[in-house]
């Protein structure tokens, strides 16, 4: 049997009230132009068994992070957030206090930012984005990545040149699932879990994969793959609702996840569901 699901280390929400979605465009994302609030996820995820949740940023916008800490000082479902700030600025550190001195601002855990939207395939490595990386750490912080697997080398240098952040990849780093192919990126990313400072999301599967006819046959490749490469206590489940609705319900992909973990002992799929979110998150 599955293990039992605590914790979903990544999910959104937004209001389309409060700003638009510019990344929500063309009519294969129609379903996503709506409202997705905390009020629509709670009786799923709580049905599911899920009661903490990790929020994460959607929009390269600064307003946005002061948003979500209030929404989970105010929610007891959401047990941190990943927040954004722009780590290109000189006054991270600066940016990144105020911020915990904001209303819900003890709920900020970790940094990200749209790095698959840069052209640059290295611009983890600039100078000024080291920098901001070296702000975060020293803040106690973690970072997400968001990447496409061509970014995946310049991810592994930057762990590497900074073995005191944990840096978490989101989504196994979008492989080519729907293709069924595994390379370059199973080599790219075992080559990132080498580092010890890096963390791997069990999360984005779904929507890398034939939206209409995936099955989890499909995914278990890529799930293997990065269950061996960084091992369950440095694996940790996210749903990425709601962008699975485009492929999957919240149900179909906590099932999937399961599914794909039977083969672990129970301390091992509890690290999955749990233990690593806690542990990295501080939740």
């Amino acid at each position: 049997m599955g293990a039992a699901v605590t914790v979903d280390a990544h999910h959104h929400v937004w209001d389309l009230s409060v700003r638009d979605h510019d990344w929500i465009t063309g009519s294969a994302l129609a379903p996503l132009r709506r409202n997705f609030t905390l009020a629509d996820l709670a009786p799923e995820a709580r049905a599911a068994g899920v009661d903490r949740t990790v929020l994460v940023q959607t929009v390269t916008v600064a307003e946005e992070t002061p948003e979500f800490l209030a929404l989970a000082e105010e929610h007891p479902l959401v047990a941190g957030v990943v927040g954004w700030t722009d780590l290109t600025e000189p006054g991270v550190a600066e940016t990144l206090a105020r911020l915990r001195a904001l209303p819900g601002g003890a709920y900020l855990r970790g940094i990200r930012h749209q790095v698959q939207g840069e052209p640059d395939p290295e611009w983890l490595l600039r100078a000024d984005v080291r920098r901001g990386l070296a702000a975060v750490a020293d803040a106690g912080l973690v970072y997400d990545l968001v990447v496409l697997p061509r970014q995946l080398p310049a991810c592994a240098r930057a762990a590497a040149a900074h073995p005191g952040l944990t840096f978490v990849l989101d989504h196994l780093g979008k492989p080519p699932i729907a293709s069924g192919a595994l390379e370059p990126w199973a080599s790219q990313v075992r080559a990132l879990a080498a580092l010890p400072n890096t963390v791997c999301k069990l999360s984005g599967m779904v929507t890398e994969a034939d939206w209409a006819t995936w099955t989890p046959a499909d995914v278990r490749p890529y799930a293997d793959i990065v269950l061996d490469a960084f091992g369950p206590e440095r694996i940790m489940f996210g749903s990425d609702w709601p962008v699975c609705t485009l492929a999957a319900s919240y149900g179909e992909v906590l099932r999937t996840a399961e599914q794909l973990t039977l083969g672990l002992g129970a301390d091992d799929r509890a690290q999955v569901f749990e233990g690593t979110a806690r542990r990295v998150y501080r939740l």
